[in-house]
Order: C-alpha cells, then structure tokens, then sequence
C-alpha cells in the first residue's frame, strides 16, 4: 500500500504532494519539483510509527 506524504520544495517553498513506498525503510532518489522542476534530493526513513522525509537542493549537506 503507498502513502503520500506532503513536502515543501526547497527552492519555490510550494508544497508538494509524494507518494511514498513504506516497503523500504530508506530510500534516497531525486525527483524534480512539479512547479519549479529543480532536482530535489529526498531521503526518507521510514520506522514502525513514523516517515520522516528530508528534502534537500543541490547546495545542502547531508549524512
């Protein structure tokens, strides 16, 4: 069963709308943004309770 889960683009700020496969615990890929179509880079940690999803633009650090 998918999940959708709302973010905000770090580039436009507009709220955008993912669907999310809780299949997988952790998941990184790029998907563009709908409104302004820059690369975003989401990381999603998914555990029995709760998705946490980061997304970041091409100038943001992550581990």
């Amino acid at each position: 069963m998918l999940d959708t889960k709302n973010i905000q683009c770090p580039y436009c700020s507009e709220t955008i709308e993912l669907v999310i496969d809780p299949s997988e615990p952790h998941q990184e890929y790029i998907e563009d943004c709908f409104v302004c179509c820059r690369p975003i880079h989401l990381i999603v940690d998914i555990d029995s309770n709760n998705t946490n999803i980061q997304a970041l633009s091409e100038d943001d650090d992550y581990y």
